[in-house]
């Protein structure tokens, strides 16, 4: 094994009953999970263990939920010695990046995330904005014609080859997936979610969590992070606010963010909490590295496993 990076999911990835196993099992899991509902003010733990989903799937809960989720489960690795050489997380999975990398606490991600969640959902209208999945066509041809419509819309996520999520005003988003097919797009998919995500319809949003930030404390990163705004290696924390302000209403640059992680050596990835978006979309983005999943009991067990015995 060469280096080693941590991946985080994002918004989407949101199940009731994620990382409980794991938390019944391993008492340092179920801290994590312990903080997270004192730090809030409500259990958290049983509105992931109950639901219901839709409850879940509500930005202000989903948020806090996957990021406590994965950070309760990255307790279990480093308690087995499990140690990387990077982290980066997709879209809200930063947060649980960050919290790998000792920039915040697990706890103190878990409340920045709650308040990000509902400034997100306060920002725009239901209804007013949409979120689609552009399948095959390129980012320069997305990018183009994005930029050619007046309404808001833009690129939100740059996935991998061949997929990539736009953002914008519902019209804007309508307008733009006609544009796309007469472009070459294979399909263009709306997405299931509560606001435009990554787009400047955000930035009221992100200019209000720019306070929520200085309440809590940030250190240097012990390992660097590759933030999601421009694909760069970060550990000093006087560079992350501005960089987490900005995510809100920027594209995600994963695909980027990959292939720079694999130019600095890395080789195996493990994608901790629930599900396995960002390990599907890591394979293809380069088919030769190894990708290793930590969403459940079983799972971690085979993740400490193999990097153990590897070590």
């Amino acid at each position: 094994m060469n280096k080693l990076a941590f991946v985080f999911p994002g918004q989407g990835s949101q199940k009731v009953g994620m990382g409980q196993d794991v938390s019944e099992k391993y008492p340092e899991a179920k801290a994590v999970f312990d903080q997270a509902d004192e730090k809030l003010g409500f259990s958290l733990t049983e509105l992931i263990s109950a639901g219901p989903q839709e409850l879940l799937t509500k930005s202000e809960n989903a948020q806090p939920a996957l990021v406590a989720t994965s950070a309760a489960i990255l307790r279990v690795l480093e308690e087995a010695g499990i140690k990387a050489d990077y982290a980066i997380g997709h879209s809200l999975g930063e947060y649980s990046a960050l919290v790998a990398a000792d920039f915040l606490t697990a706890a103190d991600a878990v409340y920045l995330v709650h308040q990000r969640g509902k400034l997100m959902e306060a920002a725009v209208p239901d209804g007013a904005g949409a979120m689609a999945a552009v399948l095959g066509l390129d980012a320069e041809t997305i990018e183009s014609v994005t930029e050619a419509i007046s309404l808001p819309v833009q690129i939100a996520n740059y996935n991998c080859p061949g997929q990539i999520v736009i953002s914008g005003s519902k019209e804007g988003i309508e307008q733009a997936t006609e544009d796309l097919k007469e472009k070459g797009a294979k399909r263009v998919m709306p997405l299931a979610v509560s606001g435009p995500f990554h787009s400047e319809l955000m930035k009221p949003a992100a200019e209000k969590f720019a306070d929520v930030l200085k309440t809590v404390t940030i250190q240097d990163g012990a390992i660097p992070v590759i933030n999601n705004v421009d694909a760069a290696l970060l550990t000093d924390k006087a560079e992350l606010e501005d960089k987490l302000v900005r995510q809100i209403y920027s594209p995600v640059r994963f695909e980027q963010s990959i292939r720079e992680l694999i130019a600095q050596g890395v080789d195996t990835f493990v994608e901790i909490g629930a599900g396995k978006v960002a390990s599907g979309l890591i394979k293809k983005i380069d088919r030769d590295v190894k990708v290793l999943n930590a969403s459940d009991v079983a799972s971690l067990e085979e993740v400490i496993a193999e990097l153990k015995g590897g070590n």
